[in-house]
């Protein structure tokens, strides 16, 4: 079958704890919307209060398994999607699996021994979300997981590649192995600047994989953090947007292309020296379930597409498309089929 394992993520998988909160609580924990962070001390005892909430949620995420388990489900052919990060042996960990497997992805899980499986709080404001990642598990992923024959095998035999930059925080060892793989061998390559944290923090880390990648993800508060980062001194998006495509590149088979969806805003594209912008499908206030996912999906609805060789315009509208269902539905969960045509 010509689509067998064609796509490849590996991240940090999570079991996403989500509830509706108020912005008391927010402040409690020192808590902005629309941010993702990791979790620090004082956001401990967090986890606890949210469970108890009587309106909480356990769903599988991780921002990268998100988006493959939303290419799996846009591409409706089985098998076509696989997935490697590090879960607990525990009943987290248990959930995640089934999880996974149901959702049609062949997920090849590193099960540590030492940390529980890695969890992520989804506080939602008035459909807005913020995310506290405690990595656990997650964070004891190891490259030697990577290097094992079963699971290079899927290295191998995927021609697409996504992971989102959080791994950054965790394996860039096991990151930098499979971009230059895809360099080597004419396979394309992409990430996710993920959070400002990311483009603040992980800078070198960043900086290294970046020339590998094919293809960058974003939305408009990375791409300004990463902008002021390496001192471009400019705030316009699309200004960004081809700064980053035009970064060195580590192979001349592709050329970059960076794609920054700005939540309501047109989703911007630049590639080979110019920029497109291509509105998203707009969405009645009171129908916004939560935002949770939303870029996860749009990622995922794009790479659907793009390993099925469409065009661009084809994979920016298939994001569209997968964000605005994810939105309309509590955390990145989907209906059974897709109706993208």
């Amino acid at each position: 079958m010509a689509y067998e394992r064609v796509l490849l993520g590996m991240g940090n998988p999570l079991l996403d704890i989500s509830a509706v909160v108020d912005e008391d609580f927010l402040k409690k924990y020192d808590i902005k919307l629309n941010n993702a962070i990791l979790a620090e001390e004082k956001h401990l005892t967090m986890y606890e209060e949210m469970a108890s909430n009587p309106n909480v949620e356990y769903i599988a995420g991780g921002a990268t398994q998100n988006s493959i388990k939303v290419a799996q489900w846009m591409l409706q052919i089985p098998g076509a999607t696989s997935y490697i990060g590090c879960i607990g042996k525990d009943k987290f960990g248990e959930e995640m699996k089934k999880n996974s497997k149901a959702a049609g992805v062949n997920v090849q899980y590193l099960d540590d021994e030492s940390a529980p499986t890695g969890t992520c709080a989804v506080c939602v404001v008035g459909g807005e979300r913020s995310l506290i990642a405690n990595l656990s598990a997650a964070n004891c992923y190891k490259s030697e997981h990577l290097k094992r024959p079963e699971n290079w095998a899927l290295v191998e035999k995927a021609k697409y590649f996504y992971i989102a930059g959080f791994f950054l925080t965790v394996s860039p060892e096991s990151i930098q192995l499979v971009a230059e793989h895809a360099a080597a061998n004419n396979k394309v390559f992409s990430m996710n600047l993920s959070a400002p944290f990311i483009c603040e923090f992980f800078k070198e880390a960043q900086e290294k994989v970046l020339p590998y990648m094919d293809f960058v993800f974003g939305n408009e508060t990375e791409a300004r953090t990463f902008s002021k980062v390496h001192g471009w001194e400019t705030d316009d998006v699309a200004e960004i947007a081809l700064k980053i495509s035009q970064w060195l590149k580590a192979s001349g088979t592709f050329k970059r292309i960076t794609v920054i969806t700005q939540g309501a805003d047109p989703v911007v594209v630049a590639e080979d020296g110019k920029v497109k912008q291509f509105p998203v499908i707009l969405l009645p206030k009171e129908k916004l379930v939560d935002t949770n996912g939303a870029g996860d999906a749009f990622v995922g609805g794009f790479l659907s597409q793009l390993v099925q060789g469409k065009p661009i315009e084809t994979c920016v509208k298939a994001g569209c498309y997968a964000s605005n269902v994810i939105i309309q539905r509590s955390g990145c969960t989907y209906p059974e089929k897709p109706e993208f045509n």
